[in-house]
């Protein structure tokens, strides 16, 4: 852990992905109270943000792929022994890379994810933040197996400009929700410790086809306000 974050501080990692940076985001709207929220019952915690979309991770490469897998084929192995299995230059550039964004991720004791949906999935920004964070059993302890996130707690800023919950003609197309669901659970991430928050409909306010529904995607962010601020206060 950083040196100016004493062990036992509460660490709040709070990323955002949405390519639209200005205050009509809404996933970093949500996001955004949440972490004021946080922040207010824990003071004196750490707080770590990353725009995504500002400051993009960059994509792995042949290198990551090549290390990963040679760390992958030892089991697991701890962070601080990857380093002396790269091979060439490549692949020491791209650990440089990704070990201190895992880092991050295992000290912090809350990750906030904003994400919107993207094409019926997450951005590519947050993707790429995804793919480069999950490095082969750095999320393992290497002594007994262990997840080392079973006791991370985890918020998902969610929005998507359409409707997909169940019933609707979408439903089948959500591969955002389920997506990060599942990913974050192969992490290691205990069920309870995951709470989503997602505004449906966003959309509905300035697209003509989707006007019939600006009711229902009003509702749907106001609950999605009132979600997330009682997260913010319990979670």
């Amino acid at each position: 852990m950083d040196e100016d974050v004493k062990a036992g501080t509460p660490v709040l990692l709070h990323l955002d992905s949405s390519a639209d940076r200005r205050a009509g985001s809404v996933t970093r709207e949500l996001g955004a109270a949440y972490a004021r929220g946080w922040l207010a019952r824990h003071p004196g915690a750490a707080y770590r943000y990353r725009d995504l979309t500002a400051e993009p991770v960059p994509l792995v490469g042949e290198g990551y792929v090549r290390l990963g897998i040679r760390a992958e084929r030892q089991g697991a192995v701890p962070l601080e022994k990857v380093a002396a299995l790269a091979e060439g230059a490549e692949e020491e550039r791209e650990w440089a890379a990704t070990l201190p964004l895992v880092t991050q991720v295992r000290e912090a004791t809350t990750l906030l994810v904003g994400a919107p949906m993207y094409n019926f999935s997450v951005s590519a920004a947050l993707k790429a933040w995804i793919d480069r964070v999950s490095f082969p059993g750095a999320y393992v302890d290497p002594d007994d197996g262990r997840p080392l996130l079973a006791g991370t707690r985890v918020v998902v800023a969610a929005a998507c400009g359409g409707g997909y919950g169940p019933g609707t003609p979408r439903e089948g197309c959500d591969f955002q929700l389920p997506y990060l669901r599942a990913y974050f659970a192969t992490l290691g991430v205990a069920g309870e410790n995951l709470r989503v928050v997602r505004a449906e409909l966003t959309r509905a306010r300035d697209i003509p086809a989707l006007g019939r529904f600006r009711e229902l995607g009003e509702r749907s962010l106001a609950g999605a306000r009132e979600a997330m601020g009682e997260l913010a206060e319990s979670f």
